[in-house]
């Protein structure tokens, strides 16, 4: 069995147990059978040597040849550790970097070899079936993609409406006094099929024959990372086995083994049947404990106290730093031959490819751009994984790899690095507006709104234009980086500044980002004004505090913040529906900043099909204006023409506009009205 797609790494390891490893001196396997609750879980384990294969790097051992019946693995590589911040360089068991999936439940034991130590490296898993190695959890089930929906089903980049969620957020549990986050797949899952059972909501609003996400209308999910680390509590930046989905997130309480394959695909293959995509939250500047710190530290990480030229202003946050800059003679694991090439950065393209291949995502964020500080990898990549999406069959415009990169710098996107970039600047300009206030370096509040509005007229860092297309911008109000100032959740922005009338405000910023040019990113709670529960960044907190804020679905029994709910999802249907907001075609049609107003009314789309706004970031009230003063108007300049046989309608408030009130009707406190041409 092969698939053309595949790297050759992996085209190997359908039948083969393989190491590709420069520093590995004949190691060795070690596995046996996956037994669950068995007084000793290695008795029948075994090392088998790995033979060298035609390639000097690169270690391998047939699987027929090792005298396997048909089942469930948990297996190591045995080698010696070279880590180099433990010179004492003993003899380990380390996990296959290309483990499909690993168990954490087992850890390395002590190999009893001289100089053995014990590393506490999960177990890898595999099924051995018939002479094929294949993927699966501990349980023995794998992948089932029957029903999955056609790319061609997919929405288009141009009507993106991302939901970012942090995975261990979604439910509230507590650890003494703290609330953690506990939520899993499963638990995710439930947000997008009605029939699921959510493991982690019976105490929340959330419950059978809800689907968070189909309610709220949006079309994309990007989760935090889901693939595995060693971090159940935070939100996995630090990724460990990078072919593997999260140990964590695939076991619910009371569950003893984790199911994370099998439960990710389910996920997927939901989001998939209703139209929605599922993007990738790829960490590849550094990792946390990945099996080559162990099998080999020098081609693949930068030693931060030796001097390594490659490590400049990168921060690993407490991790490995990849090395992207070293050039050697070696095997090639994309291509299958010998050359020169550039170890992390093959490694990084035989991960993805998994990733495209067997969990079919759709869309890829990167983190960090800055901490790879490499442009030419970082282009080089997307391209890669440009490839083997339209091998799948995929089209261009239904496939986007953005990159965090606060700084916006231009060249990512003008030398076509990436695709997107996350719009920072969105959320600096949005806070501002929300206050009535003109952001820094912008001249007047007219320019905040209009560069909010409209990302094509940003500039980046260097001076130049930064997006010239919708589909480049990824633009937010909120990120998952709540932590420090102007970063906070939208609300408790919002009361930090003195500021008590919430309601209208965040609905407010929520048009600006739904009627914007770009792509919308709703970070998970803000659509119903979720708070912040635990302190950031005080004395003796600490700023990674709010990776353990968790997501409190529960809030939305209150009114108010339901109200904003259903505000944000009438928005949300709009934006992933109306031609006129998948153009960049925007211009703005009037502007008041007479007597205190704050007014300015835009136009987005192409006649006949037109979206118009008209936002007030002010206090200013329509004199008399009210239920019992129908007469009460605010004109609006410069309408435009309504097309023959089309009507308006008001998207908030979802109703239908009488043609004499077309462009006079009255104004209220910070509040915008969406108008579409129905």
């Amino acid at each position: 069995m092969t698939d053309a797609r595949l790297p050759d790494l992996l085209q190997r390891r359908l039948t083969h147990f393989v190491l590709w490893a420069r520093e590995a001196r004949r190691p060795s396997l070690y596995l046996g059978r996956f037994e669950a609750n068995v007084r000793d879980p290695f008795a029948g384990f075994r090392e088998i040597p790995l033979a060298p294969s035609e390639h000097a790097d690169l270690w391998q051992l047939r699987a027929r040849d090792c005298g396997l019946e048909d089942g469930v693995y948990l297996y190591w590589f045995l080698v010696q550790d070279t880590n180099p911040y433990d010179p004492a360089h003993r003899i380990v068991y380390a996990t296959d970097p290309t483990a499909w999936t690993v168990d954490r439940w087992f850890t390395a034991p002590v190999p009893a070899h001289v100089g053995g130590a014990a590393s506490l490296a999960p177990a890898g898993v595999v099924r051995y079936r018939q002479g094929q190695l294949e993927p699966c959890d501990s349980d023995g089930e794998s992948a089932d993609w029957e029903g999955d929906a056609s790319l061609a089903s997919l929405p288009p980049n141009n009507s993106l409406v991302i939901y970012e969620l942090p995975t261990r957020w979604v439910r509230r549990g507590h650890q003494g006094s703290q609330a953690v986050g506990v939520g899993t797949f499963r638990d995710v899952l439930a947000q997008v099929e009605r029939e699921a059972i959510a493991p982690g909501f019976a105490d929340l609003a959330l419950g059978a024959g809800r689907a968070h996400l189909l309610e709220l209308g949006v079309n994309a999910l990007e989760l935090l990372p889901p693939a595995d680390s060693d971090d159940d509590l935070g939100w996995g930046y630090g990724t460990a086995n990078f072919l593997a989905p999260s140990y964590q997130l695939g076991r619910p309480a009371g569950q003893h083994s984790s199911t994370a394959s099998t439960d990710l695909v389910a996920l997927i293959k939901a989001c998939h049947q209703h139209g929605i995509r599922f993007f990738y939250d790829a960490v590849m500047a550094f990792s946390r404990d990945d099996p080559y710190r162990y099998i080999d530290f020098a081609d693949f990480h930068v030693q931060w106290n030796a001097g390594d030229p490659e490590q400049r202003s990168r921060d690993g946050f407490g991790g490995d730093l990849f090395k992207y800059e070293l050039p050697l003679e070696g095997y090639d694991p994309v291509r299958g031959v010998d050359g020169l090439l550039y170890p992390a950065r093959q490694f990084m393209k035989v991960h993805i490819a998994h990733w495209l291949t067997y969990y079919r995502i759709d869309g890829i964020r990167v983190d960090s751009v800055n901490n790879i500080d490499n442009d030419d990898f970082v282009g080089e990549w997307k391209d890669y994984a440009r490839s083997i999406w339209r091998q799948r069959g995929g089209e261009d415009d239904r496939f986007l790899v953005v990159g965090e990169e606060l700084s916006l710098p231009s060249a990512l996107l003008r030398q076509r690095r990436l695709d997107g970039l996350w719009n920072e600047a969105f959320k600096r300009l949005v806070r501002y507006a929300v206050l009535g206030d003109t952001a820094p370096g912008e001249p007047s509040f007219e320019s905040t709104v209009r560069k909010l509005i409209d990302c094509r007229l940003l500039l980046g860092r260097d001076g130049q234009q930064l997006f010239t297309d919708g589909a480049q911008a990824v633009n937010y109000i909120t990120s998952h980086d709540i932590g420090g100032l102007r970063n906070e959740r939208i609300y408790n922005f919002l009361l930090n500044n003195q500021v008590f009338d919430t309601e209208p405000r965040i609905k407010l910023a929520f048009a600006c980002l739904l009627t914007a040019v770009g792509i919308p990113m709703i970070l998970a709670g803000d659509e119903f004004a979720d708070v912040q529960d635990v302190t950031i960044g005080q004395p003796g907190a600490g700023a990674d505090r709010k990776e353990i804020d968790p997501l409190d679905y529960g809030l939305m029994e209150d009114e108010w913040r339901r109200r904003i709910f259903d505000y944000v999802a009438r928005l949300v249907r709009l934006r992933t529906s109306s031609p006129a907001l998948m153009v960049n075609d925007t211009s703005f049609i009037h502007t008041d900043f007479e007597d205190g107003k704050r007014v300015v009314a835009w136009q987005r789309g192409r006649w006949p099909d037109l979206v118009v706004v008209v936002a007030n970031f002010s206090d200013y009230r329509t004199p008399g204006a009210g239920p019992d003063n129908p007469s009460a108007e605010y004109r609006v300049s410069n309408w435009p023409p309504t097309p023959p046989g089309r009507a308006w309608r008001e998207v908030t408030q979802d109703r239908a506009v009488p043609p004499e009130w077309i462009g006079r009707e009255p104004i209220f406190p910070w509040e915008a009205k969406v108008y579409v041409v129905s």
